[in-house]
């Protein structure tokens, strides 16, 4: 295909209308939830003068996106890596081959408060195991979390960490071949550089060298991440037509920080499609 979008709001859906009319194949990847559908009446959107639900407008959407041709994958995206002609995307419906991406499933990274995370960022504590592993060769290493994410986390550390584990802070255990413990989890230790271990509320530490925490469904900062793109603590960074630092990879919506309203974000998946339609019909 020709792009596949990860998140089916305002942001994703505006870019998949503008980038499906222009003549590109389209995609979306969306698990139903997300800010708008917790809000009960927008009033402050254009042609809604009685206001709308956030579910009802989420809901439209998806059925104007379907009716122009947009594939719609119910399903949550997991990870984002670099193929021979574009990109690959995993998700917990398949792995789809794309020549550009959207990130247009939220903003930033979930951060527990589990006292000793915040302490030890960069010094044992990562959000990013693509990014991190390297360092935790034949180490012993932790993932924080019990959804998919987690697992494709923990899948990738177990490349060249010595053990992985997987550790769900009281949440249930996942099906998997890795070592899990459900414990609920106290606190982050370590000495003065690094983290040595995480100690559990029934007061059993487990020695560790890294902690990665992956809790909930990978956001846009994260997966920009993962690719190697210029993110800031809260924001992917993007130029003027959406772009990322990465070729072909967009973002849109929260993700790119500045006003969290549903008119930035249907703005800004215009500008993306149509920069999408413009790049991809050079090629």
């Amino acid at each position: 295909m020709d792009v596949l979008i990860i998140g089916g709001g305002p942001a994703g859906v505006s870019t998949a209308l503008y980038a499906v009319r222009g003549g590109l194949d389209v995609a979306i990847v969306t698990m139903r939830g997300g800010a708008l559908l917790k809000a009960h009446k927008i009033e402050n959107f254009y042609g809604h003068a009685d206001g709308i639900s956030g579910e009802n407008l989420y809901d439209a959407g998806q059925r104007q996106a379907r009716e122009l041709g947009v594939e719609i994958i119910e399903a949550e995206a997991t990870a984002v890596s670099y193929a021979e002609d574009g990109y690959e995307i995993r998700t917990t419906a398949g792995t789809y081959a794309a020549r550009a991406v959207v990130l247009a499933c939220g903003a930033g990274r979930k951060t527990p408060p589990i006292p000793g995370i915040a302490e030890y960022e960069g010094r044992g504590v990562s959000y990013c195991a693509v990014c991190d592993a390297f360092f935790y060769r034949n180490k012993t290493v932790a993932v924080l979390g019990n959804g998919d994410y987690a697992l494709e986390e923990a899948e990738v550390l177990s490349r060249t960490a010595k053990e992985t584990s997987i550790l769900t802070n009281g949440l249930p255990a996942p099906e998997t071949a890795f070592p899990v413990r459900t414990g609920r989890v106290a606190e982050v230790v370590g000495d003065d550089t690094r983290v040595t271990g995480v100690r559990f509320e029934d007061g059993e530490l487990l020695p560790i060298d890294g902690l990665f925490v992956a809790l909930g469904v990978a956001g846009s900062t994260t997966l920009a991440s993962k690719l190697g793109a210029e993110t800031l603590p809260d924001r992917v960074v993007v130029n003027e037509f959406m772009q990322t630092t990465v070729p072909n990879v967009y973002a849109v919506g929260d993700c790119t920080g500045g006003l969290k309203q549903v008119a930035t974000a249907a703005q800004q998946g215009a500008v993306a499609g149509l920069d999408l339609v413009r790049t991809l019909k050079k090629k």
